[in-house]
C-alpha cells in the first residue's frame, strides 16, 4: 500500500486511542514522514509480547509496532520529533535501526536524543538535522515548517506540513501559556495566517480535552511553593517530571529566596539540566549542589527536586522512601511536596509511596491538598481547544494523543467551533484526507498478527 501524488494519508500506528508512545505516519507521492517515535511503561498485570505479565519492578517499555514502515523503509522520508518527552523521542533507540532515516528535531531535543542514542553506540550513525523554530524544511514531498507553541519542556514544537495537494496542522503536545518561563512563547498570529492559508486538517492533542477552562500557567507556581517551602521546618523534597525545567528553574529561584540549597537527586533530572545548559537554556543564576553533600547541610537549608513522582521503582523519591538513598535519610519533620499530578494507571503506586512517607513522620502535599497551584499541566483545557480551532479553522478536526473519552470530546469540541468533520480513530486507522475527504478505513498486514499491536521491550 503506496500513496501516490493524488493521495494525502494519516496513519498513527501509536498515541491514538491511548496517552503515550506516540508514532504517527503521514503518506504522499509515494513516500511517508514519521512524527514522533515514543514509548511508554506499562501497569502491572499488563501481558508483554512474550507472554510475560509484568508484575512490578522495572518495567517493560512499550512502543508501537513499526513493522508497517519498516517493510517500507525506502519510502520513509524522515522522522521529526515535536519534543523531548519519553512518549515522543523514547523509542528512536531501539526502532531506527530498523527505520534508518534522518531525524529533524529542534535543538534542546537533540541535545536529549544524542545522550539517548549513545547509551545504544548509535551517536555517529544517526543523521540528526536540527531545526529553528520558524524554519522549513523539504523532507520528500513534504514541506515542513515548524511552529513555536508551549508545552512543559523547552523547545515543544507544532508543524505545518504542507504537500501540492493540502496541508495539514500536527499540534504536538501543547498549551497557550503565556508566560512559559522557559524556551519559546506563541503568537495567535502563527496560528491565523494558518487558516488564511487553508487547513485541510488538524491532528491535535486530546490529553486534557475533558476539562474545562483553561491550563494553568507555569508562572503562577511560585506564589504557592514558596509558601509551602519557606514554612517547612526541615528538609523539603520536591518531586515533579523530570522533563519539566520551568519548574526547576522556579524551585531553584525558591532556593535563593529562602536561603536553601538546591540539588537534584534522579538520573533523569540532573540529565535534562545538562541538556538544558549545553542547549543554553539553563539561567546561570540556578545554582546546584553536589547532592551527596546534602547529608552534610542543617536540615532547613536543604531543597532537593527528586525522580519518582508517578511512584515508578528505583527512582530517588522511591530509595528516600525505602530509606536506602545513597545520599541522605528522610527524617520525621521533613517535607516532601508532589509537584505533579497522578499519570492515569499510577495512582495506587503512588498512594503506597505517599503511605511510606508519612509512616516515617514525613509531611506530604499533594497538587489536590495544597492551597494554591503547585503544578501546571502542559497539555490543553477545553477554552484553549476552542481558541486554537477558532485561529486555525480547519476543514477536518482529528483528536490523537488521548483515550475514547477524551478524543469524543475533544471531536465534540471541535464541531461546535465550527469544523465542518471531526473524525474519531484508533491505531491502525488510516485517515485518507485525500482524495475523499473524511473516509477512513482499518488496513492490516496480510498473514501477520496485525502491524497496529504494540511491543514490549525490557529494558536491562
Amino acid at each position: 500500500m503506496t500513496p501516490d501524488n493524488e493521495d494525502l494519508w494519516f496513519l498513527p500506528l501509536g498515541g491514538t486511542g491511548e496517552i503515550g508512545m506516540n508514532l504517527n505516519l503521514y503518506g504522499h507521492d509515494g513516500r511517508w514522514l514519521m512524527v514522533d517515535c515514543g514509548v511508554t511503561f506499562p501497569r502491572p498485570g499488563r501481558v508483554a509480547a512474550d507472554g510475560t505479565v509484568h508484575h512490578g519492578g522495572e518495567p517493560p517499555v512499550q512502543m508501537a509496532d513499526p513493522a508497517f514502515i519498516a517493510d517500507r523503509r525506502e519510502q520513509l522520508a524522515g522522522l521529526v520529533i515535536t519534543h523531548a518527552h519519553e512518549d515522543h523521542v523514547g523509542a528512536v533507540p531501539y526502532l531506527w535501526p530498523l527505520l534508518q532515516c534522518p531525524v529533524y528535531t529542534s535543538r534542546f531535543t537533540a541535545e536529549i536524543l544524542r545522550r539517548k542514542l549513545a547509551e545504544f553506540d548509535l551517536l555517529h550513525r544517526v543523521p540528526i538535522i536540527e531545526v529553528e523554530t520558524g524554519q522549513t524544511r523539504q523532507i520528500g514531498p513534504f514541506s515542513v515548517q515548524w511552529l513555536a507553541l508551549t508545552h512543559s519542556i523547552p523547545d515543544p514544537n507544532a508543524l505545518m506540513i504542507r504537500t501540492p495537494i493540502g496541508n495539514i496542522f500536527h499540534s504536538g503536545d501543547w498549551k497557550l501559556d503565556d508566560q512559559p518561563l522557559v524556551g519559546h512563547g506563541y503568537s495567535r498570529k502563527t496560528f491565523s495566517d494558518l487558516a488564511a492559508e487553508g487547513v485541510d486538517a488538524m491532528v491535535c492533542d486530546s490529553t486534557n480535552a475533558t476539562l474545562p477552562g483553561h491550563s494553568v500557567s507555569e508562572a503562577t507556581l511560585h506564589e504557592g511553593l514558596i509558601r509551602l517551602i519557606a514554612n517547612a521546618e526541615g528538609r523539603v523534597v520536591v518531586t515533579c517530571f523530570g522533563s519539566n525545567i520551568a519548574r526547576l528553574h522556579t524551585l531553584a529561584s525558591i532556593a535563593r529566596e529562602t536561603g536553601r540549597y538546591m540539588g537534584l537527586l534522579g538520573r533523569s533530572l540532573v540529565n535534562m539540566s545538562g541538556a538544558a545548559k549545553a542547549a543554553g537554556l539553563w539561567d546561570a543564576a540556578d545554582q546546584l549542589i553536589n547532592p551527596s553533600h546534602i547529608g552534610y547541610l542543617p536540615r532547613n537549608e536543604v531543597l532537593a527536586a527528586a525522580t519518582g513522582s508517578q511512584g515508578e521503582p528505583r527512582t530517588a523519591l522511591r530509595r528516600l522512601a525505602a530509606g536506602n538513598h545513597p545520599d541522605f535519610e528522610l527524617e520525621a519533620g521533613d517535607t516532601v511536596i508532589f509537584s505533579a499530578r497522578a499519570i492515569p494507571g499510577n495512582e495506587e503506586a503512588i498512594k503506597a509511596l505517599i503511605s511510606r512517607l508519612s509512616a516515617l513522620g514525613v509531611k506530604v502535599i499533594t497538587a489536590e491538598s495544597a492551597d494554591l497551584p503547585i503544578h501546571a499541566s502542559g497539555h490543553p483545557a477545553q477554552e484553549e481547544l476552542e481558541l486554537m480551532y477558532n485561529w486555525v479553522k480547519p476543514a477536518i478536526a482529528i483528536p490523537v494523543h488521548g483515550e475514547a473519552e477524551h478524543m469524543e470530546t475533544h471531536a465534540t469540541i471541535a464541531r461546535a467551533t465550527g469544523v465542518p468533520r471531526a473524525l474519531v480513530g484508533r491505531n491502525g486507522d488510516l485517515f485518507m484526507i485525500r482524495p475523499v475527504p473524511g473516509m477512513r478505513r482499518q488496513i492490516t498486514a496480510t498473514g501477520r498478527l496485525g502491524w497496529e499491536k504494540q511491543v514490549l521491550v525490557r529494558v536491562g
